[in-house]
């Protein structure tokens, strides 16, 4: 039986959260409403020409309270309190939290009382039941009888915690050093204007942008033998998508180049395939744009230095398409 899935917030994770299924088959998830307060107009508009993905591979009209895609129907609602959502008459099972604003366990947990059996925070959350990264904690972290809330961390955490877990497991992590070469989004300005963060006040497709990331952090909350041990920031840069995390660390024992790179391109060909990938092309960003994994790993910049016990390792991520992946599959996976 197909899992009915609503979204809340029809944004650049929301709209990509829908493209990534369907561009799957639609898999066992069945698309049911989506809340968003935009008019239903712009939302078609808005699914069917991607400056990023480009044309909807469908066709995509607004109807009355709907987006009609390929002759189904998508039902629009547009409710700014989540409790007040139709989610239990509509019999939706998981719920998408994309709007940036319901991250907190008590605010998102609204789309329980509405009927809904899951909600899946699509961004890193106060107080989640719990918080997984696929590939890395799921199967041992989360339990369908106690977790209802779940978040799916952010799209750095997701790629980053692949990369930690496999070096970790592998050598041992003593400390590491994030940096996130990550593309500009939404919460920027395009031109200088007035931003809590004075950084991200400046223009975001003119600058490389210093700022925070919660990411490096957060991946103690996945892999607890990790939490304390690594740190870092965010570099945004003038891309529209396409990011790398850069990761420097150390390690008890001396590394090579080639011992860190067989550790993780055995993980991408194995236990990890499908989330963790591995190349040793001379790529750029713009060459994983679309990519559905989670990290790629860039085998020709693994770098050691002094006595091998200090490196540093660079893996790349579409931030909005790979994440979007991840939420879909994880939509897939959370009921009993």
């Amino acid at each position: 039986m197909a899992v009915k899935v609503g979204i809340n917030g029809f944004g650049r994770i929301g709209r990509n959260v829908f493209r990534a299924a369907q561009a799957a088959g639609g898999g066992d998830l069945e698309f049911v409403a989506v809340n968003d307060l935009v008019d239903v107009d712009t939302m078609a508009n808005l699914l069917k020409y991607d400056s990023i993905l480009g044309r909807f591979p469908g066709e995509v009209t607004a109807g009355e309270s709907a987006i009609n895609i390929d002759g189904r129907e998508l039902k629009v609602l547009s409710e700014r309190d989540p409790a007040a959502l139709p989610w239990g008459e509509l019999g939706v099972d998981v719920v998408i939290e994309s709007t940036g604003f319901f991250t907190k366990r008590e605010d998102a947990a609204k789309h329980l009382e509405a009927g809904a059996k899951k909600v899946i925070i699509s961004a890193p959350a106060t107080e989640p039941d719990v918080t997984v990264a696929l590939g890395v904690n799921f199967e041992e972290a989360y339990d369908p009888a106690k977790h209802d809330v779940i978040s799916n961390a952010s799209c750095t955490t997701n790629c980053l915690a692949p990369l930690a877990k496999v070096l970790h497991e592998a050598f041992g992590i003593e400390q590491g050093l994030m940096t996130t070469i990550h593309a500009y989004t939404a919460d920027q300005r395009l031109q200088d204007m007035p931003h809590k963060d004075p950084r991200r006040s400046r223009a975001a497709a003119l600058n490389l942008i210093p700022t925070t990331t919660g990411a490096a952090k957060a991946v103690g909350l996945v892999l607890p033998e990790l939490n304390g041990k690594l740190n870092g920031f965010s570099m945004r840069a003038p891309v529209p998508t396409g990011s790398a995390v850069d990761l420097v660390f150390t390690t008890p024992n001396p590394l090579d180049k080639e011992k860190i790179n067989a550790a993780l391109k055995a993980a991408a060909e194995g236990p990890m395939k499908g989330i963790l990938a591995y190349t040793e092309d001379p790529i750029v960003s713009t060459d994983i744009v679309g990519d559905p994994h989670s990290s790629i790993v860039d085998a020709q910049s693994t770098m050691v230095i002094g006595d091998g016990r200090m490196a540093k390792v660079i893996s790349w991520y579409d931030n909005e398409w790979g994440y979007s992946n991840r939420c879909v599959e994880l939509a897939g996976k959370v009921l009993p």
